[in-house]
C-alpha cells in the first residue's frame, strides 16, 4: 500500500466508499488482495441485498488514461453479460459489474484528483495463489477459456488500448536496454546471472510479435493478467466461477495469456519465493490447465495457435523476469517491493522457471500435441 493511503484515515476512505453505495450504508473498509499495481478494498455494507463491493484507487502512474480502463470494461462487461443472458451456462460464472456513483458515473475523483472506482464482489468465493493438483489446474484453464471464449466475438477495435506495449516482450527488452545504458549494476552472482540470462535470449524474444506481424496469430481480445490469483473458485462447489482483475484487457495476442497463466500456474512455489533454485515448471499441472483451457477453447483456436503455445509458455517466464530485473536496475520504480532486492528475487524465480521450461521442451510440446 502506497504511503500516504496507509495515513488516510477510515473515514476518508468510508466517505470515498459512501459515492458508490447506492444501497445501504458503508459499515466497514478494509485492505483487500495483493495486487503490485493498484490499491484495493474490500467495502462491507448493512444491505440486504449486496453485503460486500470493491473499492481501488487505480495507479495513474501505470494506467495513465484511467476513463478508458473504465469504458474498456463497461463494453466487455455489457457484452459478456449479453452474451450470459442468450445462451446461459450449465454452471455458475459471473462476471464483476461496474458500479456507478451517486450521479451515475463510473469512477470518482477524490481532493486529491486520485482516480477510485467500484467494481461487484464476487460472493461465496476465493482465489489461490497456487495449485495443488490436475483437478484445479483443470478449472483455472476452464476459467480462462471461458473469459477468452465470451470475448472471443467482440471485435478488438472496440477496446483501446490502455497499456502500449504491454505484454510486447521486444518492448521490455528495449526497456531494459535503456535502463542497462544508464545504471551500473551492482556486481554479484545473482546479477550476474541475470545480466547474462536475458543477453542469451534477446533474439529470440520476438518470437511471438514476429507471427503477429506476419499474420501467423490474429489480433484477439486478450485478458492480460491471467495470473491464478485472478481466478476465483465458489467455496462450497471448489469450481472455478469468475476471472478478475480485468485492468488489462486490450486488444493482444491470447497466447500472452496462456503463457501467464501456465507460466503462474505451474510454479507450485510460487512467485515471491526465496529458494529461487528449487523453482521447477511442473508438466502435470500444464497437462491440466490446457486440459481445461482447450476444453472451451477449441471453438476458436486455429491450427496456427496451437504452434505457438510452447513459445508462449517460455517466452512469459521469460518476459516478467526481464521486467523484475529491469525495474530492480531502475531502483524498483515501477512494481511494489517489501525491500531492496526483492525485484532481484523475483526475477531470479521466472528465469529459473524459464530454464525448467526449456529442459522440457519436448514434454510440453507432446503434451499440447496429444490434446490438438
Amino acid at each position: 500500500m502506497t504511503e500516504n493511503l496507509r495515513t488516510q484515515d477510515t473515514d476518508n476512505l468510508v466517505a470515498i466508499a459512501d459515492q458508490f453505495a447506492l444501497q445501504g450504508k458503508v459499515t466497514a473498509v478494509q485492505s483487500f488482495g495483493s495486487g503490485n499495481i493498484n490499491d484495493t478494498f474490500l467495502v462491507t455494507l448493512d444491505s440486504p441485498g449486496e453485503k460486500h463491493f470493491v473499492l481501488q484507487r487505480i495507479n495513474t502512474q501505470v494506467f495513465h488514461q484511467p476513463q478508458l480502463i473504465m469504458q474498456n470494461m463497461r463494453t466487455f462487461t455489457e457484452h459478456i453479460h449479453e452474451r450470459l443472458q442468450r445462451t446461459p451456462l450449465s454452471r455458475r460464472w459471473e462476471v464483476p459489474r461496474v458500479l456507478l456513483t451517486k450521479d451515475a458515473q463510473d469512477h470518482w475523483r477524490d481532493a486529491d484528483n486520485s482516480f477510485w472506482r467500484a467494481i461487484s464482489f464476487i460472493e461465496g468465493s476465493q482465489s489461490f495463489d497456487t495449485m495443488d493438483n490436475q483437478e484445479h489446474a483443470q478449472e483455472i484453464g476452464y476459467a480462462l477459456g471461458m473469459f477468452h471464449n465470451l470475448i472471443s466475438d467482440l471485435p478488438p477495435e472496440k477496446l483501446a488500448d490502455t497499456l502500449e506495449g504491454f505484454h510486447i516482450t521486444p518492448v521490455y527488452l528495449q526497456h531494459y536496454d535503456e535502463v542497462l545504458t544508464k545504471t551500473t549494476p551492482r556486481q554479484s552472482p545473482e546479477v550476474n546471472y541475470c545480466l547474462q540470462f536475458v543477453s542469451d535470449r534477446q533474439v529470440w524474444a520476438h518470437v511471438l510479435e514476429n507471427a503477429k506481424a506476419t499474420g501467423d496469430l490474429p489480433l484477439r481480445l486478450m485478458h492480460g493478467d491471467p495470473k491464478i490469483n485472478n481466478v476465483m473458485f465458489d467455496t462450497a462447489t471448489q469450481q472455478a466461477v469468475s476471472v478478475v482483475d480485468l485492468d488489462t484487457v486490450k486488444p493482444g495476442l491470447v497466447h500472452y495469456d496462456i503463457g501467464d497463466c501456465l507460466r503462474s500456474g505451474c510454479n507450485r512455489a510460487g512467485e515471491e519465493t526465496e529458494q529461487w533454485e528449487s523453482v521447477h515448471f511442473d508438466t502435470d499441472l500444464c497437462q491440466g490447465i490446457l486440459q481445461g483451457y482447450l476444453s472451451v477453447a477449441k471453438a476458436f483456436l486455429t491450427e496456427n495457435d496451437y504452434a505457438y503455445i510452447y513459445d508462449a509458455i517460455r517466452l512469459l517466464a521469460f518476459e516478467l523476469g526481464v521486467r523484475f530485473f529491469a525495474d530492480y536496475l531502475a531502483g524498483n520504480v515501477y512494481f511494489k517491493v517489501k525491500h531492496p532486492e526483492h525485484n532481484l528475487a523475483r526475477a531470479l524465480v521466472q528465469f529459473k522457471l524459464t530454464e525448467s521450461i526449456e529442459s522440457q521442451e519436448t514434454t510440453i510440446r507432446n503434451i499440447i500435441q496429444d490434446m490438438k
